[in-house]
């Protein structure tokens, strides 16, 4: 029951109703030309990862295939938030409320966002990858699992081929990238679900697979309590699984109330840059 619940939850997060989100920038971009762009997105030979990778039949299907990183090394108290945002007709909304709490208390964050919400909030997007509390990682294109076999996870159809895989991690990996000038090195699916063969294809690309330790909010369908109370929960090195795209949660106000509690706990907050991913 609890695993069925776990991957409700993340389906539910990005079902929710999508407006365009607003934003103070004015006037920028960091649109790049190819010659900018990291040597997987130039050179990388398509046609030779999908030939290295054709006839491997995946045996793993799921949220902990071999692979997938769930948490991170360290010596002291401390948690890493994750934020996704999905994106879609359903998913493209902005929880400003939990983002300026972040901002507002100085804690880092680690945000996976999709291609389909950058597109609904291009100048919010810009807005977060420029501050430095944020660290912006690679939600998918279409926000599909990553299969090389077309699985499905809790209704939702995979990818069907590897080179439907190397689309939805590159596609939206060159985007960021276009935008922002760096290169997300994370990589999370819609859904969380994987098969081994995908996760060792985005390794060869140079990208971890990033899960997480703690269900932070069930898909953005957990009351502000349950929010709570599942951070909590917290033990150091965990990686908290939540959503910034659905304002009318309980996501903010549960973080909100999680934070000060754990900080009396002794913990601090991080981003996944330069952790080690266990």
């Amino acid at each position: 029951m609890k695993k069925l619940c776990i991957c409700l939850a993340l389906l539910v997060g990005c079902q929710q109703q999508a407006v365009t989100g607003h934003s103070t920038i004015e006037n920028k971009s960091f649109e790049r030309s190819d010659k900018d762009l990291p040597s997987y997105s130039v050179s990388q030979n398509k046609e030779n990862v999908i030939s290295s990778y054709k006839d491997q039949s995946p045996s793993e299907w799921g949220e902990r295939v071999t692979g997938v990183k769930t948490a991170f090394h360290t010596k002291t108290d401390e948690l890493a938030l994750t934020f996704d945002a999905c994106g879609g007709p359903s998913g493209s909304e902005i929880d400003q409320k939990l983002l300026s709490y972040l901002n507002d208390q100085g804690i880092p964050a680690t945000l996976f966002v999709n291609s389909r919400w950058i597109n609904e909030n291009k100048e919010d997007f810009l807005e977060l990858a420029e501050n430095p509390l944020f660290q912006i990682e690679n939600h998918g294109t279409e926000h599909k699992p990553l299969s090389v076999s077309g699985k499905t996870a809790w209704g939702i159809q995979g990818t069907r081929s590897v080179e439907e895989v190397f689309e939805e991690i590159t596609n939206n990996q060159s985007k960021i990238t276009k935008l922002t000038g760096r290169s997300p090195k994370l990589f999370r699916s819609g859904t969380a679900y994987y098969d081994e063969v995908a996760v060792n294809l985005a390794s060869d690309l140079g990208i971890s697979i990033v899960n997480f330790t703690i269900l932070g909010d069930a898909g953005a369908t957990y009351s502000s309590n349950q929010v709570k109370n599942a951070l909590l929960e917290a033990s150091p090195g965990d990686i908290a699984l939540l959503h910034m795209n659905q304002p009318n949660s309980g996501t903010a106000k549960g973080v909100m109330e999680a934070i000060p509690l754990l900080k009396e706990k002794g913990f601090s907050f991080v981003t996944l840059e330069n952790q080690i991913l266990r």
